[in-house]
């Protein structure tokens, strides 16, 4: 058999051995009165054990190796983290394991005691050949409450994820929310290809600053398209020279400095899509917003936050230009639908989620989730293979859920930690 840790935790943590007549390797009479609680830092990996060895009860911790040679090998003799272990779980007892105090610690050998048939069942799970995820053939076949709750569960990791990086953000903002929030709509409105310098930009660019000229859209304009080192050209259009005039003031009256043009991408981008386009749709929705993530919190009802970004309209020098200088055949240049629910997704979602666990209320978070329930589901080619394998993103909370899912559980194949493999190798 090829025996990892992950499987002799699994194993041991669901009790799925042969229990009867159980020895430890010096022969004393064992029986298990609990596994412990399994613990992924450092430092034994089963906590809060209790057993009994003869006529002893114990109560400890619990370590599990595949070899007990494993033990020195890691250093574990050393650490002080390992003291208090009161029974070493292996699965092959090659070496006696007596500490350099001369105490003995309890070893279980599970070597004869695992059945083979849920080795295999494991080993099929595991490192069967498999196209999208190690569970292909039968997760369509789960039960709804069993997938449900675990996309539930992996979608709260991925907020949390997504969370962590929000406050850390916040603490660089002094602990300003509308700041933070304003930086990473700005990424966010850069749709991946361009997040990068949007997200500069916002940094080159505080919010405080904007603020100042809130009553005058050219120099709204004029200040993020002059950030953005998109008016450094000769141009022969007089908008772009407007802006053009209104930042060679601004800038010096603000100290600022534009980051590199080079930075925006334009390639392979469709041109409704292009950083022109975006910088314009962000200008105006500052223009036509004040104190939006206040905005935010206070709208209760989900369903209406799109109205936010919503009919914003940008400067009529875009209707038929995709870049300066350059006619183009007339079409709306606003938010569409798709692009203001990614919105809602990526950044709103995850502000109420993070406002409400770094505040502890709960009401935020379930907003968030209530949020995330409203939108659609998105479409990429891992919600496709879903798709196909039966399980459906109607949501973008279950599409959000499957990308975590697919992202960091099946492709490091971690069947184990994850409620759908254990519940698929209980019922294969």
């Amino acid at each position: 058999m090829l025996i990892t840790e992950d499987f002799l935790h699994y194993v041991w943590k669901f009790r799925l051995f042969e229990r009867s007549a159980l020895q430890t390797t010096d022969g004393d009479e064992l029986e298990i009165f609990s596994a412990g609680l399994h613990n992924t830092d450092s430092g034994p990996d089963f906590h809060n054990g209790r057993i009994r060895i003869a006529e002893t009860t114990w109560a400890g911790n619990i370590e599990l190796h595949i070899n007990s040679s494993d033990w020195q090998k890691h250093n574990h003799t050393n650490d002080y983290a390992y003291s208090n272990v009161i029974l070493h779980v292996v699965y092959r007892d090659d070496a006696p394991l007596v500490l350099a105090n001369g105490r003995r610690i309890p070893t279980l050998e599970l070597k004869d005691r695992i059945p083979e048939e849920l080795y295999l069942r494991y080993h099929n799970l595991v490192y069967g050949e498999k196209t999208i995820i190690p569970c292909e053939s039968s997760i369509g076949k789960l039960d709804d409450f069993t997938l449900r709750t675990w996309l539930t569960r992996v979608l709260i990791e991925r907020l949390e994820k997504k969370s962590a990086a929000v406050i850390a953000a916040l603490e660089v903002n002094r602990g300003d929310w509308e700041e933070t929030f304003y930086q990473f709509l700005a990424a966010n409105f850069g749709f991946k290809t361009n997040a990068l310098p949007f997200e500069l930009l916002a940094r080159s660019l505080p919010q405080n600053i904007l603020a100042k000229n809130k009553n005058n859209p050219l120099q709204i304009e004029a200040l993020i398209f002059g950030q953005a080192g998109m008016l450094e050209d000769d141009f022969a259009d007089d908008y772009p020279n407007q802006l053009k005039q209104e930042y060679a003031f601004l800038h010096k009256k603000y100290n600022l400095t534009p980051i590199e043009k080079h930075l925006w991408k334009f390639m392979r981008l469709r041109p409704q899509n292009f950083p022109t386009i975006r910088l314009a749709q962000f200008a105006a929705l500052i223009v036509a917003s004040n104190h939006l993530f206040s905005k935010v919190l206070d709208i209760r009802d989900v369903k209406t936050l799109g109205e936010l970004f919503d009919g914003i309209k940008v400067n009529a020098y875009w209707d038929d230009r995709y870049r300066f200088d350059k006619i183009s055949k007339p079409l709306g240049k606003n938010l569409g639908a798709a692009s203001i629910n990614i919105l809602l997704l990526n950044t709103l979602a995850v502000f109420l989620f993070s406002y409400g666990k770094h505040h502890q209320q709960q009401y935020y978070i379930d907003r968030s989730l209530k949020l995330l329930e409203s939108l659609p589901g998105e479409q990429n080619q891992i919600i496709a293979d879903f798709n196909l394998l039966g399980v459906k993103a109607v949501t973008a909370f279950e599409s959000q859920a499957l990308l975590e899912l697919k992202n960091y559980y099946c492709n490091y194949k971690k069947c184990l930690q994850c409620s759908i493999g254990n519940k698929i190798l209980k019922l294969a």
